[in-house]
C-alpha cells in the first residue's frame, strides 16, 4: 500500500495515492469518504437561464469527484453508501464553496449570478445552517444571497424543524427551492408551510414535453399552483428547443439544461462570464485539492 501524498500544487492532475479498492473489472471503488479524505471534490456549476431573455440568472453547483486514475466522476459513481456524517460534511464544504464563489463571478461583472447548492433535508437539523452562511457569507450590498435546494419527498419528514431554520435562513438572504418537484408524492399545500421561493419541475416532466399532451396538462397544474404561492418556476434537463419554447409559451420562467449548458468547473464558468461581461482580470484562482482535504 502506497501512503497518502497530498499535492500541493494547483490543478494538479497527477497524485500519488492509496491503492484504491477495485470492481470486478478492475476499475478503481471511490467513496465519498476517500474523495473528502483525499481532496477530490470540486463543485461544477451549471447555469440557469430565463427563458425569455436567454440571459444567465444562476448556477446550480453539482459536487464532482476528481480521481487521479478514473477522471471526473459524477454524484453516482461516489455518493450511494455514504454516510449521513459524510454527507453533511461535505454539504457544509458546498455550502461554503458557493459563498467563496460568488464573489469571483462578482468581480468579473455578475453579481447578480444567484448561486444554489443542494442540500440533504438532514442537514436543516443536523448542521448550523443558519450560523454557517451568516458567518461566511459575502458582505458585499450586491449579494442576490444563496438558494438552497431540497427534495420535497425529503423535506416533509420534519416541516417544524425545517421551518425554524429556514426562517432563520431568509434574514441572511437565503431562499429554498423545491428540487425535482412532482417527483415525489406530496402536496404543494403542505410544502408552503416553508418559505420557498422556487419549484423546480423534475426533468421527467419536460422531456419531449412538446409531445406529451398529458405531461403539458400536469405542467400547466403545477405552473398554476407555483403562481397561487408566489413561486419561481425552474425546468430542468430541457435538452431541445422545442421543450424550451414550450415551457415558455406555459408560462416557465427559468431553465436548466444540457441545450443552455453542461455542468462545468468553475474555471470554465468564470471565463463564460468574462467573455460575457468583457472583464478579464480573473480572480485567483484556488487548488481543486483545497476543498475538504484532510492532512495526511
Amino acid at each position: 500500500m502506497l501512503k497518502t501524498l497530498k499535492g500541493m500544487f494547483a490543478g494538479a492532475n497527477a497524485a500519488v495515492v492509496e491503492e484504491d479498492e477495485r470492481d470486478a473489472s478492475g476499475k478503481p471503488k471511490v467513496t465519498l469518504a476517500r474523495a473528502l479524505k483525499r481532496g477530490w471534490l470540486e463543485v461544477w456549476y451549471q447555469p440557469k437561464v430565463s427563458l425569455q431573455t436567454h440571459n444567465w440568472v444562476g448556477a446550480e453547483g453539482l459536487i464532482r469527484a476528481r480521481h487521479p486514475e478514473a477522471g471526473v466522476l459524477g454524484p453516482g459513481a461516489f455518493l450511494p453508501g455514504a454516510s449521513e456524517d459524510d454527507m453533511l460534511t461535505m454539504t457544509e464544504q458546498v455550502i461554503l464553496t458557493a459563498l467563496r464563489d460568488w464573489n469571483d463571478c462578482a468581480a468579473l461583472g455578475m453579481p447578480a449570478l444567484n448561486l444554489a447548492v443542494n442540500v440533504p433535508a438532514s442537514a436543516f437539523v443536523k448542521l448550523p445552517i443558519a450560523q454557517i452562511i451568516r458567518e461566511a457569507r459575502p458582505k458585499s450590498d450586491q449579494w442576490p444571497g444563496l438558494i438552497l435546494e431540497v427534495t420535497e419527498d425529503q423535506i416533509v419528514n420534519d416541516l417544524k424543524m425545517a421551518n425554524e431554520v429556514a426562517n432563520e435562513l431568509t434574514r441572511q438572504r437565503c431562499s429554498l427551492a423545491i428540487d425535482d418537484f412532482g417527483a415525489g408524492y406530496s402536496s404543494l399545500g403542505r410544502l408552503r408551510q416553508l418559505p420557498f421561493s422556487e419549484l423546480k419541475i423534475d426533468r421527467a416532466y419536460v422531456t419531449d414535453c412538446h409531445l406529451d399532451k398529458m405531461k403539458e396538462g400536469m405542467l400547466e397544474s403545477m405552473i398554476a399552483l407555483a403562481r397561487r404561492f408566489g413561486l419561481k418556476t425552474v425546468a430542468e434537463g430541457i435538452e431541445t428547443h422545442h421543450e424550451s419554447h414550450k415551457l415558455q409559451g406555459l408560462g416557465v420562467a427559468v431553465g436548466q439544461g444540457f441545450l443552455f449548458a453542461k455542468p462545468m468547473p468553475k474555471a470554465d464558468l468564470l471565463a463564460k462570464i468574462s467573455n460575457t461581461t468583457g472583464k478579464r482580470i480573473v480572480p485567483q484562482a484556488r487548488p481543486w485539492w483545497q476543498f475538504g482535504a484532510a492532512s495526511a
